[in-house]
């Protein structure tokens, strides 16, 4: 008598099944995952609270509109160039170079407007900047502006 099987079945795995259960998953995460949208950021600028400055310094403010005017030292310029403000700028630090450029810059102001007083200065050879804020509600006012 002969017991052996006469052939043998190989073993074979059945990968549909696990096929099957990962496309759920997959679907699952697809449709519970939420996606953060950053196209559109709420910012205000500037607010600050600092102490007030104990002994002043020559300072050269340099006021930016919201539509991109210029003003040194409430002098408005014409010409809104990069030269033209460095120009304004040599002038009004007739007393030497410790002056300290102060950028009051509007909150609407664009960045590339702050960048064109801070080339400037560079070109004016004024390494002293600083940005005037506005004071916060039972805050300090910061930059020596009160």
């Amino acid at each position: 008598m002969n017991f052996q099987p006469s052939g043998r079945d190989e073993p074979e795995i059945n990968l549909i099944p696990f096929i099957d259960i990962l496309l759920v998953v997959l679907i699952f995460l697809m449709l519970t995952t939420t996606y953060s949208k950053f196209t559109e950021l709420q910012v205000n600028l500037p607010t600050a609270d600092a102490q007030n400055l104990k002994d002043k310094p020559k300072e050269i403010i340099v006021s930016i509109s919201n539509d991109g005017r210029y003003a040194v030292d409430r002098n408005l310029l014409a010409d809104s160039g990069v030269e033209s403000i460095a120009r304004a700028l040599r002038a009004a630090a007739q007393t030497g170079p410790d002056a300290v450029v102060v950028i009051s810059a509007d909150a609407a102001a664009t960045h590339q407007s702050v960048i064109n007083v801070m080339d400037a200065a560079r070109r004016a050879n004024l390494v002293q900047i600083t940005f005037a804020t506005q004071q916060t509600p039972g805050g300090q006012a910061a930059a020596g502006r009160p």
